[in-house]
């Protein structure tokens, strides 16, 4: 896994965030969750994870999952 980035909920995420998981990130925000994202790369694939409790992904498909967080 490699390290990403990390930024606040509810700031403009980080050029670094691909386009593609923007929309899924801000519709978790939209539930009114405050906390901090960390984005990773895990098999070559995006993951940006909300501490609290909820996941942005990419699957093997290239399809954007959300999902409570999965340990």
């Amino acid at each position: 896994m490699q390290l990403g980035t990390r930024w606040a909920a509810g700031s403009e995420p980080p050029a670094s965030v691909p386009a593609a998981l923007r929309p899924a990130i801000a519709e978790v925000e939209a539930k009114g969750l405050g906390g901090h994202w960390t984005l990773t790369w895990l098999e070559g694939r995006p993951l940006a994870e909300l501490d609290a409790g909820w996941e942005v992904l990419r699957n093997a498909s290239g399809e954007v999952v959300v999902r409570p967080f999965q340990d």
